[in-house]
């Protein structure tokens, strides 16, 4: 069968994400997937590298944008999808349990009252196997909580972008510990990813190789089921969420959690500015744990 839809991905060294934009091959719509603002945490500046990356890639391709998908609110980079949509215009969505992970973090960031957790922030919140378009084809939003309770995964043309729900198959799973995070959520989230067809194409937010290999992004669902180290074919519930919960127990925070969920959560806004026209990232004291190892 042949493809009507081309895939790019932009990998940032820095956070170890990868971000796609995703054609209609026939109609030159697109939708960008997870664009990263980059974020100095010493100096507290932004820049736009990677996602003007992004945006040279749409306009050399003649692209319009019509999405700009997020797979969850992460915690390891920070958004950039109001950026894009200034630059080129889109509708930011991600799914509708996005609402649950707000008022979570509204509560430990202590936000502005008038910070609604009601998804308000996006333009679309995806229901459960809800079907939108990029151009004349259709993508089918599927929801794999379990890293987090709002994490979404998008199934085009015979590929799916899993966000953070798996890694490679020589990395393995995503963590569980998330506030909101279920390790029998996950595994499940991933067993319904894993029934796919065999071929469908799979791509990965993020890669931590190991040493001797360099960053990879695109997988197969035989691939996974076959050698996935986490949740290969054989590995069943119980098993996985003793793995995951001892493995978790010995992760770090991730070093941008604090400034990035802040951000994320507003679809990509910068909080309000305070009188003097600065916005300020708040890092709550004392509120999250810490561990040894960083995936």
């Amino acid at each position: 069968m042949t493809s009507r839809t081309a895939i790019q991905a932009f990998f940032d060294d820095k956070t170890w994400t990868v971000s796609y934009v995703i054609a209609d091959t026939a109609s030159r719509a697109a939708a960008i997937v997870d664009p990263v603002l980059d974020f100095d945490f010493k100096s507290g500046r932004t820049a736009t590298v990677q996602a003007d990356r992004l945006l040279t890639h749409v306009r050399e391709q003649g692209l319009q944008v019509q999405w700009i998908l997020e797979t969850h609110a992460h915690a390891d980079h920070l958004s950039a999808a109001r950026y894009v949509q200034d630059a080129v215009g889109g509708r930011i969505a991600i799914g509708e349990h996005i609402k649950q992970v707000q008022a979570t973090f509204k509560k430990l960031y202590n936000l502005e009252r008038y910070f609604l957790p009601n998804g308000s922030q996006f333009d679309h919140l995806f229901r459960e196997d809800e079907v939108f378009h990029i151009g004349e084809v259709p993508v089918r939003a599927m929801l794999v909580p379990g890293h987090t309770p709002a994490d979404m995964a998008y199934l085009v043309d015979g590929a799916v972008f899993v966000g953070d729900t798996l890694f490679m198959p020589d990395v393995g799973s995503a963590r569980a510990d998330f506030p909101g995070g279920d390790a029998h959520e996950l595994f499940r989230s991933i067993r319904r990813l894993l029934a796919l067809p065999r071929e469908t194409r799979m791509f990965v937010c993020h890669d931590y190789p190991p040493k001797g290999r360099s960053p990879g992004w695109e997988t197969t669902v035989a691939e996974q089921r076959t050698s996935n180290i986490h949740v290969h074919d054989g590995i069943g519930e119980d098993e996985f969420v003793r793995m995951r919960k001892a493995r978790d127990e010995q992760l770090e925070v991730p070093t941008l959690i604090l400034p990035s969920i802040q951000v994320n959560i507003r679809a990509g806004r910068l909080p309000p500015a305070e009188a003097d026209g600065i916005s300020y990232l708040k890092i709550p004291l004392n509120a999250l744990g810490s561990g040894k190892a960083p995936t």
